[in-house]
C-alpha cells in the first residue's frame, strides 16, 4: 500500500518551492495563556507528566458525520496512565540525544520496500504543507502537500529552518515507527484507538467534541484549527496562522488534557487495513482541519496515517497500562 508520501511523489516535484506562509514562525502566544514547558522525559520516572484515568466502559464513536467516523458502540477499556499533552520537540530531542534514534525522515525510504519510487524520491524528506490558490481540487492533496528533502523533526519547513524556540511545540515529522520508539523507551506504548477516544472525551459521552456539543461555546475558539476556506486562507482566529501551536495553550478536557482535539493529529497503535507497509489510525485532527475540510477534530473522528512518512501535521502521546510507584 502505498502511503501519502509515495502519492504524493508521483504527482508533483520533491523539489517544488515551499509557500512563504508555511515557513512563518507560529504567532507568539499571549503571555500566560499556555502550559510551562513539560518536563523532559526520563525512564526512570515512568509515569512523569502523565495523568491516570481509571477505564471503564464507556460509550464510543458517534452517528456518522463522515463515512470514515468510527461507529456508535460500548467499549470498556482499562486503567492506563496518558501523557497530559503531545510530546514536545524539546522531549523528543532528549530522547534523539540519549539513544542517538534517527527518524525515518532522517534515513529516507528503503528501495527494497519502495521499488517504484526513484532515488530521489526516497530521500531523506518529509511532507510539508504549503497551502494552495483558490479553486484548488479538494480531492487532490498534492495540491497543498509538497515532499521537501531535508524537512525532518529538527527542521519543520526543510533545511534553513529550525526547532529554536519552538521547543514546546508538539514534536511534527515522526512516522509511525519513530513515535513507538520513543515510547518503547519510555516504557510506554502508544494509546489504542478506544483508550484515545476515551480519553479524548474526557467522561463526556455522546458529545459531537471533546468539550460539548457547540463547537464555539459562547463564542469561544477550544483547539487549534483552521478558520478560513481550506487550504487558501486560515483566518487565524484562534492566533496561529496554518501552524502548530505550542502544547497546552487551550482549554483542557474534563480529564486534564490538552490539545485532543486540533493543533497536531496523534498516532495510535491501531492497524488500518491490510497494507504492506502496515498502516495506522490517527486520531484528532490539526491545525489543518476546518469545517469545509476534514473536519475531524471530533473524538469519534479518524484517519489513515502515512506508513512510509511523518508529515508537517503529524504528532503523538503516550500510554502506560501499568500502575507504578515512581513519583512525578
Amino acid at each position: 500500500m502505498r502511503g501519502l508520501r509515495a502519492a504524493v511523489a508521483v504527482t508533483v516535484s520533491v523539489a517544488a518551492p515551499v509557500a512563504v506562509w508555511a515557513v512563518a514562525h507560529p504567532a507568539a502566544p499571549k503571555a500566560g495563556a499556555c502550559l510551562a514547558a513539560p518536563a523532559l522525559p526520563d525512564p526512570a520516572h515512568a509515569i512523569s507528566g502523565m495523568v491516570h484515568l481509571p477505564g471503564g466502559r464507556s460509550l464510543m464513536g458517534a452517528a456518522a458525520v463522515r463515512p470514515d467516523d468510527s461507529p456508535l458502540r460500548d467499549e470498556t477499556v482499562g486503567a492506563f496512565w496518558i501523557d497530559r499533552t503531545d510530546v514536545t520537540n524539546a522531549q523528543f530531542a532528549r530522547f534523539a540525544t540519549v539513544t542517538g534514534y534517527r527518524t525515518l525522515a532522517e534515513r529516507g525510504l528503503d528501495a527494497a520496500e519502495y521499488p517504484g519510487l526513484s532515488a530521489e524520491a526516497r530521500r531523506p524528506a518529509s511532507l510539508v504543507f504549503v497551502g494552495a490558490a483558490f479553486g484548488v481540487d479538494l480531492h487532490d492533496p498534492g495540491a497543498w502537500w509538497r515532499i521537501v528533502p531535508g524537512a525532518d523533526w529538527r527542521h519543520p519547513e526543510g533545511p534553513g529552518s529550525s526547532i529554536a524556540g519552538r521547543e514546546s511545540l508538539p514534536v511534527i515529522h515522526v512516522a509511525w515507527e519513530d513515535a513507538q520508539a520513543y515510547a518503547r523507551w519510555l516504557g510506554h506504548d502508544l494509546p489504542t484507538e478506544a483508550e484515545w477516544e476515551y480519553a479524548a472525551r474526557g467522561g463526556l459521552e455522546g458529545k459531537r467534541f471533546a468539550w460539548g456539543d457547540q463547537e464555539r461555546p459562547a463564542g469561544k475558539l477550544m483547539a487549534n484549527t483552521w478558520q478560513g476556506s481550506f487550504p487558501v486562507q486560515d483566518l487565524a482566529e484562534d492566533g496561529y496562522r496554518a501552524h502548530p501551536s505550542p502544547v497546552g495553550c487551550f482549554p483542557p478536557n474534563g480529564f486534564g488534557l490538552y490539545d485532543m482535539a486540533g493543533n497536531v493529529w496523534q498516532w495510535t497503535r491501531e492497524v488500518a487495513g491490510a497494507g504492506n507497509p502496515v498502516s495506522h489510525v490517527i486520531k484528532g485532527g490539526s491545525f489543518l482541519c476546518a469545517p469545509n475540510y476534514c473536519f475531524r477534530y471530533r473524538p469519534a473522528a479518524r484517519e489513515v496515517g502515512p506508513p512510509d512518512s511523518g508529515a508537517s501535521h503529524i504528532g503523538f502521546r503516550t500510554v502506560l497500562r501499568k500502575e507504578e510507584s515512581t513519583s512525578f
